[in-house]
């Protein structure tokens, strides 16, 4: 049984930092590309930033965080630096379906989810 659990979240001033934490359990972690989405209220669940070998994100978000991973923790994370107030909302880890190529942007690749942490960014 996979799990995923996220912390780190919180209130922050924009311009600000926070870094958001995964550890995950229950699969062999290095195998796997593992992912971060984000869905603010009344939108849809969007792409941040993915990891595997290379590390993948959002232009959104490009220059302003930093996806990595600890595979010896199980741990990924997700170094947020400037948050802006648009930055706003629940933050989930995800775990890739295949140990193969996936479509790191794409939510239905990932089979695992975390419950989610909440990051406010105040203007």
């Amino acid at each position: 049984q996979v799990q995923l659990v996220e912390s780190g979240g919180g209130l922050v001033q924009a311009g600000g930092s926070l870094r958001l934490s995964c550890a995950a359990s229950g699969r062999t972690f290095s195998s796997y590309t593992m992912g971060w989405f984000r869905q603010a209220p009344g939108k849809e669940r969007e792409f941040v930033a993915a990891i595997r070998w290379s590390t993948y994100y959002a232009d959104s978000v490009k220059g302003r965080f930093t996806i990595s991973r600890d595979n010896a923790k199980n741990t990924v994370y997700l170094q947020m630096n400037s948050l802006k107030p648009e930055d706003t909302a629940l933050y989930y880890c995800a775990q890739g379906r295949s140990a193969y190529g996936i479509t790191v942007a794409n939510g239905y690749e990932y089979a695992y989810w975390g419950q989610g942490t909440q990051v406010t960014v105040s203007s």
